[in-house]
């Protein structure tokens, strides 16, 4: 699937299976981040840690890659890139 046909992409993490890594904040440190308590959340474009649950960010398009490789190499498979407007998964556990 290329990037044009995607549309905007968010991303969010389910903490709940979280194993913390840390391999996202590594592959992607723009976007993840692992806070005190060992898991890893997802950051606002202004680098805000988000840690209400199922929080989403937008996923800039120059980290696309760095993003996708994090969902695909998360050993907890906690990390979900779905689709802005429809919120159809394109990447992680529930995708297609």
């Amino acid at each position: 699937m290329r990037n044009e046909e995607l549309g905007d992409l968010e991303v969010w993490i389910d903490q709940d299976l979280c194993t913390g890594d840390g391999i996202c904040a590594q592959y992607a440190p723009e976007v993840f981040e692992l806070d005190i308590d060992g898991l890893a959340y997802v950051k606002s474009a202004d680098d805000e840690l988000l840690q209400d649950k199922g929080a989403t960010t937008p996923v800039p398009l120059q980290l696309l890659t760095e993003v996708v490789d994090s969902a695909q190499e998360c050993p907890g498979d906690c990390i979900h890139v779905r689709r802005a407007a429809d919120k159809v998964e394109v990447y992680g556990p529930d995708a297609d």
